[in-house]
């Protein structure tokens, strides 16, 4: 695959992109970028989840999990089945009774403005690390396929990422995101279903149900060893609440589903997205084991989240191969990236600097938050570079779930503990108590490991959410 297919292909992607901005971005004012004055199609909405879901690191670092933990990994995708059966029946009739913006308005009526403002910087937090491990996979393979090729250092190439999405949501934000989304969730499944095909007419593969049911990757279940990360009630209930935390209580996407026009057609959307979400999430594990065994009978060297972009691009699939998947990557990272720092600035913008609850002009509304979608743009940036330089030493899809037990955590505590029980909290202690959640976790992780060799892996989440809610208990207010 030559340079100039991948600048041709990039080129024509985000004009595309770019006339569905322009198209959807007229008019547009702060309630359509916040909120797309909720007139969205349910059925887009689920579809376009899909790919913000997924992202680029389900488009690479899934299949390559394949290759070391089999196909484990489907034990937490039956666990977000249970998290969105929550997020369906308790979250979203919650969320549209109290008409939210930001879904962390309800921690304010709940507990204070101090349990308010933790609430949505622990999200700005989350997010900004999850958004930034996405588009720093994405990054690395465009510098590595196309940039380097042109001598482009990576701090460019992140800029350019950045700058490409900036410029098709500024304008309409959520509104926008809600189209190109279900576009970009489009040209992912198709890559997908094309490189499987690729793979398998290359290895002569005429049944792929029965050569994946037959293959020794293909495990799926471990309930041998209770101590290992990848036991099967530690990853079931694990994928329960990283639904709960990464979907139910981020404002990323519960933006999405709060843009449908009522509370029935939100949890239709969630419904039917949570079906084919279950079913993506197979497509993905099954072509992990066909690569990973192509890897093996051709003698590729090539692991983890390498393994998927050296095979499609190495042109033994063909151009057409090769095109696919680079159309696919880019699609299931920026759909899951464009609707991230659309809610990033969503968040700040509401809970932290309240601007609508601002006495000025609508116009001057809506240049604070431009302002702050510049801002949150750089941050991104520079949080990628800090990924690439400081911190990339494994998959990146187990570094996603590692920080979003810490940085997730909290939050889970802070709903539970507003749900669930009638109780109020000292509004005061709260900041205090969710960063020492967190602190307790990684000791008690760390020393379980280490001491009793017991690895919690992705169940860091239940720890932290259980510390942080015992910690409200013990500063509950009388």
């Amino acid at each position: 695959m030559q340079p100039l297919h991948i600048i041709l292909l990039i080129i024509g992607y985000f004009s595309v992109l770019i006339f569905i901005s322009y198209i959807t971005g007229k008019s547009a004012d702060n309630k359509t970028f916040f909120k797309a004055n909720n007139s969205s199609p349910w059925y887009l909405v689920a579809f376009g989840m899909i790919g913000a879901s997924l992202s680029g690191v389900t488009f690479i670092s899934v299949p390559g999990w394949v290759e070391a933990q089999n196909m484990s990994y489907f034990q937490m995708v039956l666990g977000y089945i249970v998290g969105y059966a929550v997020i369906g029946l308790i979250l979203l009739p919650l969320y549209y009774k109290l008409n939210l913006t930001s879904i962390y308005t309800y921690l304010e009526d709940r507990f204070g403005k101090y349990t308010y403002k933790t609430g949505a910087s622990f999200f700005l937090l989350s997010r900004t690390i999850g958004a930034a491990f996405r588009l720093f996979l994405v990054a690395n393979v465009l510098q590595v396929i196309l940039f380097d090729a042109y001598g482009i250092p990576f701090w460019i190439t992140v800029s350019i990422t950045i700058l490409l999405i900036w410029l098709y949501t500024f304008k309409g934000g959520i509104k926008t995101i809600v189209w190109t989304d279900t576009l970009q969730t489009l040209f992912m499944l198709i890559a997908v279903g094309v490189c499987i095909y690729t793979i398998s007419s290359e290895m002569k593969i005429e049944n792929l149900f029965d050569y994946i049911s037959n293959n020794k990757r293909s495990k799926t279940f471990f309930f041998d060893d209770i101590n290992a990360g990848n036991y099967f009630w530690k990853q079931f209930f694990s994928g329960a609440l990283i639904a709960i935390v990464m979907t139910g209580l981020d404002q990323d996407m519960m933006q999405k589903n709060l843009t449908c026009r009522n509370l029935k057609d939100a949890q239709k959307n969630m419904f039917w997205f949570t079906i084919v979400l279950v079913i993506v999430n197979f497509f993905f594990l099954a072509l992990g084991v066909l690569l990973t065994d192509y890897a093996q009978a051709n003698s590729i060297n090539a692991h983890k989240d390498e393994l998927f972009p050296i095979i499609a691009t190495s042109g033994k699939l063909g151009l057409a191969t090769a095109l696919f998947f680079l159309l696919g990557l880019i699609a299931a990272a920026y759909s899951s990236a464009d609707s991230a720092l659309t809610s990033l600035t969503t968040s700040y913008s509401i809970d932290i600097i309240e601007l609508d609850k601002k006495n000025i002009t609508a116009y001057k509304k809506q240049k604070i938050r431009k302002k702050v979608h510049i801002i949150f743009s750089i941050i991104l940036i520079i949080t990628i570079l800090i990924f690439k330089y400081f911190i990339a030493d494994e998959s990146v899809i187990a570094n996603i779930f590692k920080a979003a037990g810490y940085t997730y955590g909290p939050l889970l505590g802070l709903y539970s503990f507003g749900l669930f029980t009638k109780l109020k909290v000292k509004d005061k202690m709260v900041p205090a108590i969710c960063i020492v959640a967190p602190i307790l976790t990684f000791i008690i992780s760390y020393n379980s490991l280490y001491l009793m060799n017991f690895d919690f892996g992705f169940f860091v989440l239940a720890l932290n959410g259980f510390l942080t809610f015992l910690g409200l208990y013990l500063f509950k207010r009388k």
